[in-house]
């Protein structure tokens, strides 16, 4: 596109919004918000609250929801590392679940509560 016809592009668009700001600007219910915000924030200056203020005075329950966030869902805190050291072989085993090959292996061969007691804390 030449630079010509992208100025007049945005000649057209710019013209388009600023016929839907003047629109606007005749529109009754904008003007009552206008006048509604002025007035509130001179209120607010006035007696020197916040917003944050009128919002807790009116609906103290909203801050409680907002600052609480909820748990996501699938989170959970991260498995501890546990480390298994065999007293027959002096082999070690790192692992933070109970799928491990080795340590399946060694509960076959001694037994749970024996290699549990391997366990170094």
């Amino acid at each position: 596109m030449s630079k010509l016809a992208e100025y007049r592009q945005l000649e057209k668009h710019l013209a388009e919004q600023l016929q839907a700001l003047e629109s606007m600007k005749s529109d009754g219910a904008l003007k009552k918000e206008i006048e509604f915000e002025t007035k509130l924030r001179e209120l607010l200056n006035q007696y020197g609250f916040s917003l944050k203020h009128i919002i807790n005075l009116l609906d103290p329950q909203s801050t409680k929801r907002a600052s609480t966030p909820a748990a996501a869902p699938g989170k959970r805190k991260p498995r501890e590392l546990k480390i298994y050291k065999n007293p027959h072989t002096g082999e070690v085993v790192e692992t933070k679940g109970g799928n491990h090959k080795t340590l399946k292996e060694w509960k076959n061969q001694h037994g749970s509560d024996v290699v549990e007691s391997w366990l170094n804390k």
